[in-house]
C-alpha cells in the first residue's frame, strides 16, 4: 500500500520565466536538429540561423516547454511574416 498524505492532484503550469525544461518527449527535436545543423554548416554563426532559432522557440512555446512570449520581445520582430533581414 502506498502512503498518501492527502489527495492533492498535480496541476501542470507553464515554466517560470527564465527556466528552460528539457524536451523529454522529443516534441521539438526536429526543430532543434535543424537549428544545430544550420549552426554547424555556418561555422556557428548564429545570425545566419535566426529563422531556425525562431521556429525552435515557437515549437517550445506551442508545447508549453517555455512561457509564451511575443517574438518581438525575443528579438525576432524582423522575421515576423516570413521576411528576413539577416545580413550575410
Amino acid at each position: 500500500t502506498a502512503m498518501n498524505f492527502g489527495t492533492k492532484s498535480f496541476q501542470p503550469r507553464p515554466p517560470d520565466k527564465g527556466s528552460f525544461p528539457l524536451d523529454h518527449l522529443g516534441e521539438c527535436k526536429s526543430f532543434k536538429e535543424k537549428f544545430m545543423k544550420c549552426l554547424y554548416d555556418n561555422h556557428f554563426e548564429n545570425a545566419l540561423c535566426r529563422n531556425e532559432s525562431k521556429e525552435y522557440l515557437e515549437c517550445r512555446m506551442e508545447r508549453k516547454l517555455m512561457l509564451q512570449e511575443p517574438l518581438e520581445k525575443l528579438g525576432f520582430g524582423d522575421l515576423i511574416g516570413g521576411k528576413s533581414e539577416a545580413k550575410k
